[in-house]
């Protein structure tokens, strides 16, 4: 049986975002990053329960979704599996830009801004670069 996956849910129960839409948000995150891989065991009900104290039923609404979008699969007795991955093959040829990426962070928080600050900042550039993309 395959072991769960390295993908820890971090909720934030201010941010105004239903806590089942974050799990899956966050899967879907690992997804694209490679974190989680096709064959992959999603943490149980329980286990994301006992870190998170959220329901077990926000849990299980998060994994029905995933499960309905066909990213996973539930195997009674066994858990809930990946079924397919959003990473690009380009996710390798990646790591240059994540490297620049990381490194512009670091600069940005040296300069003295905040977690919120540099979040702000990058969705602005994100969304102005981005503009008009969604006509399409």
């Amino acid at each position: 049986m395959a072991e769960s996956a390295a993908v820890e849910f971090r909720i934030d129960r201010r941010s105004g975002v239903a806590t089942y839409l974050q799990i899956v948000q966050q899967t879907k995150q690992a997804l694209r990053l490679g974190v989680l891989e096709p064959g992959d065991r999603l943490p149980t009900a329980r286990e994301v329960v006992e870190a998170t104290a959220i329901n077990p039923n926000t849990v299980l609404k998060a994994y029905r979704e995933l499960e309905r979008e066909g990213l996973v699969e539930a195997r009674r007795g066994l858990g809930t599996f990946v079924r397919r991955t959003l990473g690009s093959a380009a996710t390798a040829t990646d790591a240059p830009l994540r490297s620049e990426l990381a490194d512009w962070v670091l600069r940005a928080r040296t300069a003295g801004l905040e977690k919120d600050d540099v979040s702000a900042l990058f969705t602005a550039v994100l969304d102005s670069t981005f503009k008009g993309d969604e006509d399409r």
